[in-house]
């Protein structure tokens, strides 16, 4: 499985670590994900979604549903 947030897609972004002297070397900056348990209320059953700490916050606002949804995701499927 990539490591990618199932709601929102954030993945991982390539930078450069920068030392004192200036000099710069590829790195990867990884997301923050996590394996959260979401309450999904219209079906009445509990959802298992990789998830973005970011997209947990927003998922507190918006719903789920509502960002399932424009995610283009299926709940049912998972």
């Amino acid at each position: 499985m990539a490591r990618r947030c199932q709601l929102t897609g954030k993945r991982a972004n390539n930078a450069f670590a920068v030392s004192h002297s200036h000099r710069r070397t590829k790195r990867l900056q990884e997301v923050n994900l996590q394996w959260k348990r979401v309450w999904w209320p219209e079906r009445q059953r509990w959802v298992r979604l990789r998830l973005s700490t970011q997209a947990i916050r927003t998922l507190q606002r918006r719903g789920l549903q509502a960002m399932a949804q424009s995610a283009g995701i299926d709940l049912n499927q998972l």
